[in-house]
């Protein structure tokens, strides 16, 4: 049982029904975790307008979705673990690709590159030196594309830590963490 009240979208009003009948419009459902999340007004605003905000960003949809999978692995988050992998399957991964991304891995080196600084912010807390930054360039991402994994690294932390510190029930099919807790 959550932490928090489920908040059910028809028993709301305003911005906060707002976003969860876009929400629900893009899910078909709620999903339990917007619906924790929708306790605070201002952070429900927050993350869904950061999931449109890199929805459109430059690393598409399928590479989002690596990196989600690979954060909620490094921080043992079930939830969003589950989430990001049916989402990565929708976005054409494999699964495979996804479990890859899971230690932060894949076949194609430049990807590789990008989750493996994606995992260096989660584990050493953003305290990368110019050499880390440089090393992701030399594989051809540009400085968009940092600065966008970065934020997206940031967006799945704060949904690992919601997942998580609340106890939201899993509503995805669950898959097991490769990490070690």
């Amino acid at each position: 049982m959550a932490n928090v009240p489920l908040i059910d979208r028809n028993d709301t009003i305003g911005t906060v029904r707002e976003h969860l009948d876009e929400i629900s419009g893009a899910f078909g459902t709620v999903p339990a975790m917007f619906r924790a999340v929708a306790n605070s007004p201002a952070a429900l605003a927050s993350m869904w307008g950061s999931f449109g905000a890199f929805g459109g960003g430059t690393l598409g949809a399928a590479l989002g979705e690596q990196i989600a999978v690979a954060v909620a692995d490094r921080n043992s988050c079930e939830y969003c673990l589950a989430a990001h992998t049916a989402l990565g399957k929708k976005a054409g991964l494999t699964r495979d690709a996804l479990a890859a991304a899971q230690h932060g891995e894949s076949d194609d080196p430049k990807t590789a590159a990008l989750l493996a600084f994606a995992l260096a912010l989660v584990n050493d807390r953003g305290q990368l030196s110019p050499a880390d930054v440089q090393a992701v360039r030399d594989q051809g991402w540009t400085d968009e594309q940092i600065v966008e994994t970065i934020g997206q690294v940031a967006l799945n932390l704060f949904t690992n830590y919601v997942s998580i510190a609340l106890d939201v029930p899993i509503d995805f099919p669950t898959v097991p963490l490769r990490r070690a807790r």
